[in-house]
């Protein structure tokens, strides 16, 4: 049998640039630089440990991108080996929507049939616990993976830590292996007008 990642690239950004700010504040993600590498390198290891070295399916990467098309950080993911991204939409307000119904169709259907023995799950929301239980019901151990928050892990839906057969946490020794800030954009200098 094999072990699939599902990773909420939302959550990743929005509890990693927190866990990473001085302030403990949200980082704009315009602001932020993931190294593709790292995490899927970082992510391949953690689920072989918690399956007992079983064979890795694939990470699914689920992101909202804009109207406009990918991501240049989404195409890294894209282009990866062994990564599939999977994509919502972004609304105006930057929100992603649609990614939390991804995942739970994507375990539900993995589980249902028997594509996998074990599921990696990097994400926190509370809509994610149902595919939690059906993955569970088709013997399938779920190993929820998270960001550590302000007061330990306080960025995951509790109901979905008490689900899932394994809850463990990245600090911010491991975040900082593959996500920094990075500083903000320059504005380009403005043209100089000359007195006619």
């Amino acid at each position: 049998m094999r072990v699939a990642v599902f990773v909420d690239a939302g959550y990743v950004f929005a509890q990693g640039s927190k866990l990473l700010s001085d302030s403990g504040n949200k980082i704009a993600r315009g602001n932020l630089e993931i190294d593709a590498k790292k995490i899927v390198a970082r992510l391949t290891n953690f689920a072989a440990t918690k399956s007992s070295n079983k064979e890795l399916l694939r990470i699914y990467w689920y992101d909202g991108a804009p109207i406009s098309g990918t991501l240049p950080a989404q195409d890294q993911f894209a282009e990866m080996d062994n990564v599939k991204l999977r994509l919502g939409q972004l609304n105006s307000a930057n929100q992603q929507k649609g990614v939390d119904s991804l995942i739970v169709i994507d375990l539900t259907e993995l589980a249902r049939n028997n594509a996998i023995s074990d599921a990696v799950v990097f994400a926190g929301d509370e809509d994610i616990r149902i595919a939690v239980q059906l993955a569970q019901s088709h013997g399938v151990r779920v190993h929820l993976l998270g960001i550590r928050g302000v007061a330990k892990n306080d960025n995951q839906s509790p109901s979905l830590q008490k689900e899932s057969d394994t809850v463990s946490i990245w600090h911010k020794s491991e975040v900082a292996s593959f996500l920094k800030q990075v500083a903000e954009p320059k504005a380009p200098p403005e043209k100089k007008t000359q007195a006619k």
